[in-house]
């Protein structure tokens, strides 16, 4: 039971193998120029057949370690602009103040890397928008590595 609605579970669903853990990051001077971006570049992904954003927006970036395995991943605490003051070795461009991350599934390669590249191109003009980038975490998460250049 949950307090507003229902909760609904399908007693079957299907699957696929595909590819997971694309992404994109948009360093944005505001939240609202991060939140903007990050709207127009799931509307981008959400054309692109056999992509999806299975989480919408991430306002906690993903990393591959965490000290608290109990938990699960943390927060890609070097680039939080919470905390770009407060750390050393921030990676917070000076300006930045928001940096959602989208992830981008897909059933096959290709689906993800036009998704990027749907999303790239949507977000270059939005005011506000800073720097695109992308998790590359050393090389440690998956087996694919998407990089913005190429695409």
């Amino acid at each position: 039971p949950i307090m507003m609605g229902e909760f609904l579970v399908e007693h079957r669903i299907g699957y696929k193998k595909g590819v997971m853990g694309g992404n994109i990051w948009l360093l944005a001077e505001t939240l609202e120029a991060a939140l903007k971006a990050s709207e127009t570049a799931i509307r981008a992904i959400d054309r692109i057949e056999g992509a999806i954003t299975p989480f919408d927006v991430c306002a906690a970036g993903s990393k591959p370690e965490t000290k608290y395995p109990e938990i699960g991943p943390t927060t890609n605490h070097p680039y939080c602009p919470t905390l770009m003051h407060k750390i050393s070795g921030s990676k917070v461009p000076d300006g930045v103040t928001a940096i959602p991350e989208i992830v981008i599934n897909g059933l096959s390669l290709d689906s993800v890397k036009r998704a990027m590249k749907a999303a790239v191109d949507s977000v270059r003009d939005v005011e506000g928008v800073v720097k695109l980038s992308a998790g590359n975490y050393g090389g440690r998460l998956g087996r694919y590595k998407i990089y913005l250049d190429d695409l």
